[in-house]
């Protein structure tokens, strides 16, 4: 069953980034409970959306409170960001990217607990929401994303989302960390965003207010919409329960490095 919930390619590539716990010598205390135990934890309610509380300990062996403390330390430790990156790296060296364009896009989400980085939700009668902010490549592979609240302009993190933007390795030569061409639907509409792009050698493709719709952009910005979708489906990003922003983006993160991994084995 354990097979089910974690693939030995993904625990593989996190093995080596999470960092070694140091034990003091005279007082070690009691042995740290198995990482691939907590992962498994953590990848179950990233999947399944239950409570902490109710993680099935008799499956993996360890609780859900360790679970959401390993979550938050590997977070507070760069462990999925790393993770990401090496997933990206992966799948460009086994020519699985198409940086030349990037897409970008954004989706609401119910915040029922509120917290950091949500708001008044303007598609959802200003009930408190956040903002899936995702920018992938001409493919559809995330390539970063970012969170804010449900009430943030998406032309906002139009910037913000091209600096998250990794250093993409995998290939000779110099790290791509820039597309060519960007791609956007008319929330991006500003012409501000349009010359900071340009500055930073990007072409800006986005839609213009009040034109007629079937211009054909949309045939060609599908796949990010597409991965949204895939983010979707792990039921956990659905709907956020975390006060706290940084698990959430933990849980963000750890999903487009699953997304990278699919796309890498071929699954879709």
């Amino acid at each position: 069953m354990r097979d089910e919930v974690l693939t030995e390619q993904l625990w593989e590539r996190l093995a080596p980034l999470i960092p070694v716990r140091q034990r003091s010598f005279r007082y070690p205390g009691r042995l740290p409970v198995d990482d691939r135990a907590a992962l498994e934890g953590i990848l179950w309610v990233l999947r399944n959306d239950v409570a902490w509380r109710q993680l099935p300990t008799t499956l993996f062996g360890v609780s859900g409170v360790t679970c959401w403390r390993r979550l938050r330390d590997w977070q507070a430790a760069g462990v999925w960001q790393r993770l990401h990156e090496q997933m990206l790296a992966e799948c460009n060296a086994a020519g699985r990217l198409d940086l030349h364009r990037a897409l970008v896009d954004s989706s609401h989400v119910h915040a029922l607990k509120r917290g950091a980085q949500t708001g008044p939700s303007p598609v959802n009668r200003a009930h408190p929401g956040s903002k899936h902010h995702v920018i992938t490549d001409a493919t559809g592979v995330p390539l970063a994303t970012t969170l804010t609240g449900g009430n943030r302009n998406d032309v906002t993190q139009l910037i913000p989302l091209v600096e998250a933007i990794p250093l993409i390795r995998g290939r000779r030569g110099r790290p791509r960390h820039r597309p060519r061409y960007l791609l956007a639907d008319r929330a991006y509409d500003h012409d501000i965003y349009r010359r900071k792009l340009t500055a930073r050698q990007i072409t800006p493709i986005i839609a213009r207010r009040g034109t007629p719709h079937g211009s054909g952009l949309g045939t060609q910005r599908w796949p990010v919409e597409r991965t949204i979708g895939w983010l979707h489906q792990f039921r956990r990003l659905r709907t956020r329960w975390e006060r706290r922003a940084d698990i959430h983006q933990a849980f963000l993160s750890l999903a487009c490095s699953i997304i990278c991994l699919r796309k890498l084995k071929g699954s879709f």
